[in-house]
């Protein structure tokens, strides 16, 4: 969240006061408006509870508005696998790793091809099929994603806080059992 915060004061000393909605990270926080710059789950549970009224007076719930937007938008099923490591041995593998991923990224992840490289160490971004160079905008940090085709990810990256190499699999299918068969896929390619 310190990184959301800093978007809000920086919206805030460039006078949009008004531009920041909504924020929220992987690990389940989220954040409407700027009186807070952490998590808030209290403002996050009465947002739930007003979709749940306005569905309900319109003939319908958040369930069915779900469903109607998987349906146009596609399946998407999420999971961190996180790899402990422990000792100096553990740190060594977690650096030769990414090192290794950096050196030579993989061509397939889950059957589907590696369209694209992002190494947020360097601030690159290598489009596979074009080989067109691009940077990115964000702090260096330790990040390795890779797009796959067909609006699918997968992210590598250590843990700032643990002995642990976490892997971001984000896949996408046209059905919700589409999507659970890449996740399955993805998570047998990473062991």
């Amino acid at each position: 969240f310190k990184w959301i915060g800093d978007q809000i004061a920086g919206l805030e000393a460039a006078g949009e006061v008004d531009r920041f909605i909504f924020g929220f990270e992987e690990s389940y926080g989220y954040l409407k408006g700027t009186y807070a710059r952490d998590k808030d789950a209290v403002v996050a549970t009465m947002l739930i509870a007003e979709m749940a009224l306005y569905y309900q007076e319109n003939g319908t719930s958040i369930f069915e508005q779900m469903d109607n937007i998987y349906k146009k938008y596609g399946y998407y099923k999420e999971e961190v696998v996180s790899v402990t490591l422990e000792g100096i041995e553990g740190l060594a593998k977690i650096k030769s790793t990414m090192d290794r991923l950096r050196e030579n990224p993989p061509e397939m992840v889950a059957g589907k091809k590696v369209i694209a490289v992002r190494d947020y160490l360097t601030s690159e971004r290598v489009d596979k099929l074009t080989g067109e160079n691009s940077g990115i905008l964000l702090p260096k940090s330790n990040v390795i994603y890779l797009e796959l085709e067909d609006q699918n990810n997968f992210i590598i990256r250590p843990s700032g806080t643990e002995p642990k190499i976490k892997l971001y699999c984000l896949m996408k299918g046209e059905t919700e059992e589409e999507a659970n068969e890449l996740l399955k896929l993805v998570k047998e390619d990473i062991d």
